[in-house]
């Protein structure tokens, strides 16, 4: 199978092999994990799932003057200036990123089954390979490619630049999906790729814009991915706007768009809690152990308790998850309550007979408000007057997004009215996708690498100080980038 270069010309591989990554995808294998696991599924009770976060953004802060510094990884700033705030956690963060690969082989030779899903962002993947860190790469290779080893570890897709769905327009939104698949493509290799069947969202923010949220789950269909992982507190029932009732087992997630299209796909639901303490403390699996099997389409089920977490951040889970995690595990192991990862589970549904059509329905918080009083197919600017409506009479109702489109411009005449990182999207997609720009031109490359790299969460929501300027700097590179190469 053809092998990938992780980086090109300096810069990770995020674009111009599309047609080969579409390929894998829609000729992968299934199922991915059910024939290796060792699990018992029509005799246990329920299960339990953790998946670990993993990100660090890319700053322009190689060097003293902002405008000419190199951008790096925040983790290598932090290494550099260990005197400074909670930079002294650095070197724990490192081991953070690489101790799965220790901790899963050393829990399979004793004989117990490990379950982990991990999502880590192209910025943090990019950052430390610059960084010379090969050990985290080596380590999780060796849990992501040896068949003792991989029954055990998910990966979870996720947006390359660690961007919010609900805040960035769609177009960009999609290149950051892909781009993240080339990327990890790049390093795992694509068999690795077509095993990875869910998605793990920034922040878990969920579009809730009736357009943007359809865009949204229409981009993870089509990148072929099957689940999305969501936070209890931002999806309702269609029926009665009231958040799931079954939290524990899987929904499936409808949006609909103004046009009247719509696009579904399988959600999984975070409960809300404080999620550091949650995984560290490995609370899903002592919530699991207090569940029996519910009734799903006419049968009995497990119930899957899953909860999603920094991998990194804070001193409960740089501190308390390692032993709480090898205690778990050793604990779940044989038990009627194993660690089980998401595929896995749908897998062994999809087994005797349960799939997407099964699962209860849900929709993106607050739509309710909007489909009572819209019909689906009036269009955009009918669904703008309904939704400023609903904004005048009810202050908790949101709709945080937006969404450039094809058809019209968004450069001329809104110079002074677009911010840094819209005028970057704009810029973006009218000089580069609007003109068809191949997308393994280096230019091409370039372009999106600085785009993406400004789309980080972090940087999103502009305030004061120092991250602020970071962002508006490579927002400006970006844009120079654009305006002079194309």
């Amino acid at each position: 199978m053809e092998t990938l270069a992780e980086t090109i010309d300096g810069l990770p591989n995020i674009s111009g092999l599309e047609s080969l990554i579409e390929q894998a995808i829609r000729n992968r294998p299934d199922p991915v994990f059910k024939d290796s696991s060792r699990i018992d599924f029509s005799r246990i009770k329920s299960a339990a799932a953790i998946a670990l976060h993993m990100h660090q953004p890319l700053i322009p802060a190689g060097g003293g003057d902002l405008r000419s510094a190199k951008i790096i990884s925040n983790l290598k700033y932090m290494m550099e200036n260990q005197h400074i705030g909670d930079n002294h956690n650095a070197p724990v963060f490192h081991w953070c990123y690489k101790r799965m690969g220790e901790f899963v082989p050393q829990l399979i030779h004793e004989g117990k089954e490990p379950r982990v899903m991990l999502e880590y962002s192209g910025t943090l993947f990019y950052g430390l390979r610059e960084m010379g860190l090969h050990d985290v790469f080596d380590n999780l290779k060796t849990i992501t490619l040896n068949p003792d080893y991989r029954r055990a570890v998910e990966w979870l897709g996720a947006p390359w630049g660690h961007a919010v769905a609900p805040s960035t327009p769609v177009q960009d939104y999609r290149l950051h999906v892909k781009a993240w698949q080339h990327h990890f493509a790049a390093i795992f290799g694509i068999e690795a790729l077509e095993r990875v069947r869910g998605f793990s969202p920034a922040e878990m923010a969920l579009p809730n814009h009736p357009d943007v949220a359809y865009e949204f789950v229409k981009t993870l269909r089509e990148c072929g991915y099957t689940w999305v992982l969501v936070q209890e507190h931002t999806v309702e029932r269609p029926e009665n706007g009231f958040g799931p009732e079954h939290k524990h087992l899987p929904h499936r997630l409808v949006c609909t768009n103004s046009e009247g299209e719509s696009v579904s796909i399988i959600a999984i639901i975070k409960t809300q809690g404080s999620d550091t303490k949650l995984v560290a403390q490995m609370q899903p699996y002592y919530e699991a152990k207090s569940l029996g099997r519910w009734e799903l389409a006419g049968k009995s089920v497990p119930p899957l308790v899953t909860q999603i977490a920094d991998g990194e951040n804070g001193g409960v889970m740089m501190n308390e998850f390692p032993p709480k995690f090898m205690e778990v595990v050793r604990d779940a192991s044989g038990s009627e309550t194993p660690l089980m990862n998401v595929t896995e589970y749908l897998e062994f549904l999809a087994d005797v007979g349960i799939g997407e059509k099964d699962f209860p329905v849900i929709q993106p918080l607050f739509q309710k408000m909007i489909w009572d009083r819209f019909k689906a197919g009036d269009g955009a600017e009918k669904l703008e007057k309904v939704i400023e409506e609903i904004r005048k009479e009810d202050h908790r109702f949101h709709m945080e997004g937006g969404s450039w489109t094809s058809d019209i411009s968004w450069v001329k005449g809104y110079e002074d009215v677009l911010g840094p990182m819209e005028e970057a999207s704009s810029l973006f997609c009218e000089k580069v996708l609007k003109r068809g720009v191949p997308s393994d031109d280096p230019r091409y490359r370039n372009a999106l690498f600085h785009l993406m790299t400004a789309q980080t969460s972090c940087y999103r929501y502009w305030g004061q100080g120092l991250w602020t300027d970071y962002g508006k700097e490579i927002c400006r590179r970006a844009k120079e980038i654009i305006n002079n190469d194309f």
